[in-house]
């Protein structure tokens, strides 16, 4: 039992007092902002500047992601839906009814990605309907990136405020 007691000293469970939580936060959505549909964002200003076969590369690498994402979503989309709610709903009763930290910090970051996932698979299908080789293409990805970190920017002032109301409750509490 000593190795467990040494793991749990230095590894802070209590999510929003570790620096560790914070870090996971900040690259969780500086990568969700980055990778639009898989598709890298500097691929998509370095076309946009240049064009040519930077362009085609682009228009092929989002065509075969969003029939990937597209495949996915119709073949086990339901399921995948059904899975992230119930972990979802798993994480909010675990940390909001019976107070576990850790599960407030997940679903924190858990739940805001899932509306980034809605918003990917809207815009790969908007995509797929018009063709990669459409001239709005970059605007969508340009759109869907600017989406995406809308959301990554509420979700972290909302997770910030509740770290905060957390670490001062325990302090004041505890």
């Amino acid at each position: 039992m000593e190795w467990y007691g040494n793991l749990f000293e230095v590894i802070d469970m209590r999510s929003f007092s570790n620096l560790w939580f914070w870090i996971a936060l900040a690259v969780t959505w500086s990568s969700a902002s980055h990778w639009v549909l898989g598709v890298p964002y500097d691929m998509v200003t370095r076309a946009r500047r240049a064009g040519g076969q930077l362009e085609t590369d682009l228009r092929d690498l989002t065509r075969i992601n969003v029939n990937r994402i597209l495949y996915i979503a119709d073949v086990s989309g339901i399921w995948l839906l059904g899975i992230v709610c119930f972990c979802l709903s798993v994480l909010a009763t675990l940390g909001f009814l019976y107070g576990v930290e850790f599960a407030q910090a997940l679903f924190l970051i858990g739940f805001p990605l899932s509306f980034v996932g809605l918003l990917n698979l809207r815009t790969a299908r908007k995509i797929w309907a018009e063709g990669t080789g459409s001239p709005d293409l970059m605007k969508h990805l340009s759109r869907c990136r600017t989406y995406t970190q809308a959301i990554g920017m509420v979700s972290i002032f909302v997770t910030s405020l509740w770290g905060m109301y957390q670490n001062l409750s325990i302090g004041v509490l505890g």
